[in-house]
């Protein structure tokens, strides 16, 4: 055993690439923050989204036989108009031969337009009560219906049932739909009309309060008195005859412009319009039915009592900013506009805010749900070609006739860089000196400040092991470390290890085999989670198995391998030489050297049987740690090898084939993959629980039946599999936050240096070391 030993002593100034790993480090915590805002951000759009399209839960419930003990008669039996006057609830009906023409639902892109046409056509205005959620999702066709010189009412904003909600829950349905009218159009409106409401003789003790409430709030409540069933799709004839009040008497008439299939709606206006005006009717808005009200009770109070207009000490027609004047947004403020208000100040703004985060709403979750679909039909395919290559590899690599070449029996070398290792180092070097292949051990010892290169040479003494060299030099990174043992190494031969892994007695001999193949310029061994036994640690040993071992296999017989692990991997000396070495450029070495073997046109291939067993972190902040620093080295690599997607040759292979399935499945598709779960849940709020939570069971079957394949490949445990649906829920999640942190940090720039994380020394002898 010999020792090499560099300068120490005093204390140096800082590198420029410390210098920029400090700073790298001092934006940490804000591209974190950023990452969790952009989830947050897209999670809330989804469920905007979600609540816009749909009411949750869905109120089917309906009431039969509910009392009305508690409505005054004069309610019940009074006109379709409930006003508060005084303070006291009081009905209107509309005079004979006048129609209130009226519809809900909309608007609605299709039919609402359609109907706006017919009505322009003929000089007709109407009331349209709107759903708020619509309102926000058309905020154009609002506007074109109130400039138009029609009059529009609140629907709630989720078309519920409003006697069954609380007060909170009212006075949002009301807000919001205020606030979305504002924004299309500048407005808001004393009219309501309650989703699932008739004639007044339907009020029950459940619903009056409610209106009792709007009315004392400024609401005008608008009822029916003639139905047009049009939402039963009876036939033109029939919505033109049901939608005719009798007697020349005057009507509230109720239509749909949205909803449904709205096509026998609008073949039946025009003749109803037509037919009604024959008949010497006129139409008005619910505005317009109480002007004329008060109008005649001002005229008979003037008759009665000599007075002026409004002696009797009524008050105006109430509701929000009851006292702001009657004007509208269109061409012709009249009366027939009085229900609106002038829309200012933060009611405004909040509204025009409303009607941008449902734009953006709108635009987003369509687009993500087609990227959603592609992403998933190439997870499907991903998994169907892992599953048919990973087959075709071990049956081939694991035929009795299969062979590299003659058995490759030379010594070689093993590298093990160690920085601060002093917990790991003992067990690497106990588990190589059972090797059953001739080696040299390289311990470079990279500016360890806890006596790593000590203790290496104080285990490598009682070991016995007269192999092992122990270099020390000053801290400059992993890719440094590695380039020194490369230099120092005495065989053609390099293998290169972490410090905190351990190797079988087997492990050396099955990975140099490939290279009697004299194309094979690299080796990548199995690498093994060894302090499996914690939820975090069997996160991550399925993710090995099954994310990692299934690749291998595939991208081996594609021969597009992209990274060679650093706990485990072989490499021609020369190769690594022709190469440049390990590179500093990037934060994944492996990565960068492998990408840059396959461009020299040099093999990288999948040793199955040469297994490693490593100690992965034990902490969500450590797991960070490294998966930040892998998917962000990948990226840096990638980047630093775009210019293989034009090459020719090796290299122009793996830019064309390699470098698109590592975007596509190691960047691209865990950056989708908890929005699967988002929309999941979306799913099952909003559209139907039960296919939802079918459609993410037969995903996470399909993923099981990958897993225990692969783990079948590698002869491991399925108990281990029982952890993956808590993996899908969680860890996925996390990695996504790291990709969005690496890309963050990759928009920002900043380097970091060789991380190291905390070891417990845990993974100590292996399966088949004794």
């Amino acid at each position: 055993m010999t020792t090499t030993t560099s300068t120490r002593g005093r204390r140096r100034a800082p590198t420029r690439m410390e210098r920029a790993a400090g700073k790298a480090a001092a934006l940490q915590k804000p591209r974190v923050i950023l990452a969790l805002l952009l989830l947050l951000a897209l999670t809330s759009i989804m469920l905007l989204d979600g609540y816009l399209r749909a009411e949750v839960g869905g109120d089917q419930r309906v009431r039969d036989g509910a009392s009305s003990s508690k409505v005054p008669d004069k309610i019940l039996n009074g006109g379709p108009i409930i006003t508060y006057r005084a303070g006291q609830a009081t009905t209107l009906s509309v005079p004979d031969k006048t129609i209130a023409l009226t519809f809900d639902d909309g608007p609605n892109p299709t039919y609402t337009p359609q109907v706006l046409k017919i009505l322009q056509k003929y000089d007709v205005p109407a009331t349209f009560f709107l759903v708020g959620s619509m309102v926000s999702r058309y905020p154009s066709i609002v506007k074109d219906m109130v400039d138009e010189g029609n009059e529009v009412g609140i629907h709630t904003f989720t078309h519920v049932d409003l006697s069954y909600q609380s007060d909170a829950r009212i006075r949002r349905e009301m807000t919001q739909t205020q606030l979305a009218l504002a924004g299309a159009a500048g407005i808001t409106t004393t009219l309501f009309r309650a989703p699932y409401s008739s004639e007044t003789d339907a009020i029950d003790n459940y619903s009056w309060p409610v209106y009792q409430k709007l009315g004392k709030d400024g609401y005008t409540s608008v009822f029916v008195d003639t139905d047009s069933d049009d939402w039963k799709k009876p036939g033109v004839s029939k919505i033109v005859s049901w939608a005719t009040p009798k007697k020349n008497k005057g009507a509230s008439v109720l239509m749909h412009d949205a909803g449904g299939d709205r096509e026998q709606t609008i073949k039946a206006l025009p003749k109803y319009i037509e037919k009604m005006k024959a008949k010497g009717y006129t139409f008005t808005t619910i505005s317009g039915v109480i002007e004329k009200d008060n109008t005649g009770n001002r005229q008979a109070a003037t008759a009665t009592t000599g007075g002026a207009a409004g002696a009797t000490g009524e008050q105006p027609v109430g509701g929000p900013e009851a006292n702001a004047p009657a004007t509208g947004t269109g061409s012709t403020p009249s009366r027939l506009q009085a229900a609106h208000r002038t829309a200012t100040g933060a009611t405004l703004y909040e509204g025009k805010a409303l009607i941008v985060a449902v734009a953006v709403a709108e635009w987003t979750v369509p687009a993500l749900s087609v990227g959603l679909i592609i992403v998933g039909v190439a997870v499907m395919g991903r998994f169907g070609m892992m599953l048919i290559l990973a087959r075709r590899h071990y049956r081939q690599r694991n035929k009795r006739r299969f062979s590299w070449g003659p058995t490759v029996t030379r010594p070689v070398s093993v590298i093990v860089p160690a920085y601060n290792e002093k917990e790991c180092i003992a067990n690497t070097l106990a588990s190589l000196s059972k090797s059953t292949h001739p080696i040299e051990v390289i311990v470079v010892d990279d500016g360890s400040t806890d006596g790593t290169s000590e203790i290496a040479r104080n285990a490598a003494h009682e070991l016995g092991m007269t192999n092992v060299r122990v270099i020390r030099q000053e801290n400059a990174g992993k890719p440094a470390a590695l380039n020194n043992g490369v230099r120092s190494a005495s065989y053609d031969i390099v293998v290169m290890m972490d410090g905190d892994t351990v190797f079988e007695p087997d492990t050396v001999r099955h990975l140099v085999q490939p290279f009697a193949d004299p194309e094979v310029g690299a080796v990548a061994g199995n690498a093994k989670v060894g302090n499996r036994n914690t939820v975090i640690g069997a996160w991550q040993h399925i993710e090995y198995v099954m994310g990692f071992n299934l690749d291998r296999r595939m991208y081996d017989l594609l021969r597009c391998m992209p990274t060679i692990p650093g706990a485990i991997g072989a490499f021609r000396r020369e190769a690594v030489l022709q190469v440049g070495g390990m590179s500093e450029d990037t934060l994944a070495e492996d990565t960068d050297i492998t990408i840059a073997m396959h461009r020299a046109g040099w093999r990288v291939v999948y040793q199955e049987h040469a297994r490693a067993w490593t100690e992965a972190p034990g902490s969500l902040k450590q797991l960070w740690s490294q998966r930040y620093r892998w998917s962000y080295g990948t990226m840096q690599a990638l980047w630093k090898h775009r210019k293989s997607l034009t090459d020719k040759g090796p290299s122009g292979r793996f830019g064309r084939v390699g470098m698109p399935l590592v975007v596509i499945f190691q960047i691209v598709t865990p950056v989708f993959a908890p929005l699967i779960d988002v929309f999941t849940v979306y799913s099952m709020i909003f559209v139907d629980f039960q296919a939802a939570l079918y459609a993410w069971l037969a995903v996470l079957g399909i993923q099981l039946f990958c897993a225990a394949y692969a783990f079948r490949l590698d002869r491991e445990k399925y108990r281990y599999l029982l952890m993956m649906p808590l993996q899908q829920l969680a860890y996925r999640q996390m990695m996504y936050l790291v990709l969005i942190h690496s890309c963050i940090t990759a928009l920002t720039g900043g380097r970091l240096r060789w991380q190291k994380l905390k070891r417990t020394g845990e993974v100590g002898t292996p399966a088949g070391v004794s």
